[in-house]
């Protein structure tokens, strides 16, 4: 195994009994070994990807899709396929390594949807338990906005950074907002907009989905995973959970997993603490079914795998009179405008969910987010033209539509088996009116703001869907939900669950925060009633 920087240190022997083993290490997994080691816990950390370096980024797009996931396959069925790999992150830092950072807080509808709406389901805690952890993060991973600007978030403390800056295309952009009455504010970002020690601020140069060799952008391999190794922690790359481990009484006794030659090993632990991404999550607890739990680990109430849920990506694009300098500003955007969060606001014609405005976002001239796919339909010559003429007068703006889980959508096991034997996970994801409508009708309002804002020639791109959620849904008791408020599973004393797979709806914007936010306080909590979970 190549070990990078922060693997190197001196911490736990591999295969020694420690107090707890954890499964990922992306955003969640990074911090649960960081608060754990500096408790003065013995922690290993099982990664299956590889051990990413600072210097491994690269400002590519090809060298970005290494960041990307590199597992074995996740299949897909219902009516609405879910691109995985895309927003799935794969070895050290997981997602949160090539993630945009855009940081919304979830506002308190969102805890409430079934108590305020009738629909889905309510978080079991409300927006006023979370907003000191929110707060916490935010200082410890120095997010830079204008909290007065956002005149819809939610209470909580200001940014402790300055907001990034805005260039002509966000200006022009921001025109059309204001015609419409609709008002925007620079983005919530976990990137720096000064500089503080050890980290440089950000350069403008909109590679964020490859990465950030500077330490501009917050990712795990400058923040919780140095520091996790300093305090001991263990992290194993190349290394494949494929089983729970279940002792006589029932509960975990740790992990067995597999090296990259195929090799089998035994993870044994007092506490387990699963925090891959939210497939890989259920897909684990899914494949180590046993006598106990003959329907998979945590699995009692059937609902392991379901709620499964993720966020539409509604894109507008057009054409300036003048350079929009589009090749500046970063990945997420330069402002954002949730005036329309509201799931029944006006502008909505009907449809049901949130959704939130990222507003010129950094483009290169192909890839995922390039100008090239702009107009997908062109080739050639015509793309050529495009891009030479059109290219440099491009505008966009992206919405982030919420999606509510249902019972055409579930994470299952596939008959299909990888490499090592076990079986292969699989979407099946069919999505419901109002998730349409809601999408179609953030099309239609993106080329009214760019038609607003001058633009000469607006047009749509093709839906996306992103942010895998939910699966291990958490809830107040164990008939309608998998795991408690801190990750605990209902039926396994000593087992955790971390990241997007706990959440029980997706809200109108990227989870990140939202996951740091829970993970960051459910360590606190086990930390301090430490004795009853193991």
């Amino acid at each position: 195994m190549r070990q990078s920087a922060a693997t190197a240190a001196a911490g736990t022997p591999l295969g020694q009994h420690v107090d707890a083993v954890i499964v990922g290490a992306g955003a969640a997994g990074s911090l649960w070994a960081e608060r754990l080691a500096r408790a003065g816990k013995s922690v290993i950390v099982l990664e299956a990807g590889p051990a990413w370096e600072l210097k491994d980024m690269k400002s590519s797009q090809i060298w970005a899709r290494r960041l990307k996931w590199g597992g074995p396959e996740v299949l897909n069925g219902g009516k609405d396929r879910f691109g995985h790999n895309m927003s799935t992150g794969w070895g050290l830092g997981g997602a949160a390594l090539h993630h945009y950072a855009g940081w919304p807080r979830l506002h308190a509808e969102d805890f409430r949807t079934q108590s305020l709406y009738g629909r889905a389901v309510d978080w079991p805690i409300e927006y006023a338990e979370l907003q000191a952890w929110y707060d916490s993060v935010q200082a410890e991973m120095m997010l830079s906005g204008d909290a007065q600007a956002e005149i819809w978030r939610p209470p909580g403390a200001p940014y402790p950074q300055p907001p990034l800056r805005t260039f002509r295309q966000g200006e022009l952009i921001t025109q059309g907002f204001h015609k419409l009455g609709m008002r925007v504010a620079p983005a919530p970002l976990a990137i720096l907009s000064q500089p503080v020690p050890g980290r440089m601020a950000c350069k403008y140069d909109g590679w964020c989905d490859a990465g950030c060799p500077i330490g501009a952008l917050a990712n795990p391999l400058i923040t919780h995973i140095p520091r996790a190794v300093a305090a001991g922690a263990h992290f194993e790359t190349r290394a494949s959970a494929t089983r729970v481990l279940i002792d006589g009484r029932g509960r975990t006794a740790g992990v067995v997993w597999r090296d990259a030659a195929g090799g089998e090993h035994r993870q044994r632990a007092d506490l387990t603490i699963l925090a891959a991404s939210t497939v890989q999550n259920v897909r684990l607890l899914l494949a180590s079914a046993e006598p106990r739990h003959p329907r998979g680990i945590a699995n009692g109430s059937g609902l392991l795998g379901r709620g499964f849920t993720c966020h539409t990506v509604a894109s507008a694009y057009g054409i300036f009179n003048e350079p929009t300098d589009n090749y500046l500003g970063v990945t997420a955007g330069q402002l954002i405008s949730q005036d329309r969060y509201s799931k029944t606001a006006r502008g909505h014609d009907g449809a049901f969910g949130s959704h939130q405005w990222g507003i010129a976002p950094a483009l290169k001239p192909n890839d995922l987010l390039g100008i090239a796919n702009a107009h997908s339909e062109l080739w050639g010559a015509d793309l050529a033209r495009f891009l030479e003429r059109d290219g440099p007068r491009l505008g966009t703006l992206s919405a982030v539509c919420e999606t509510l889980p249902g019972s055409e959508r579930r994470i299952e096991l596939a008959a299909e088996r990888d490499m090592n034997g076990m079986p292969m996970a699989k979407i099946v994801n069919t999505l419901d009116r109002d998730a349409l409508d809601l999408y179609a009708n953030a099309n239609r309002q993106g080329r009214e703001i760019l038609d607003a804002a001058g633009a000469n020639s607006t047009w749509n791109g093709m839906m996306a869907m992103t942010h895998a959620l939910g699966g291990t849904v958490m809830g107040k008791d164990a008939g309608s939900s998998v795991c408690d408020s801190y990750g605990h599973a209902h039926e396994v004393a000593n087992l955790i669950v971390a990241g997007g797979s706990l959440f029980p709806t997706a809200g109108g914007g990227g989870p990140t925060f939202t996951i740091y936010a829970l993970a960051d306080r459910a360590s606190d909590h086990v930390l301090k009633h430490w004795a009853s979970y193991i």
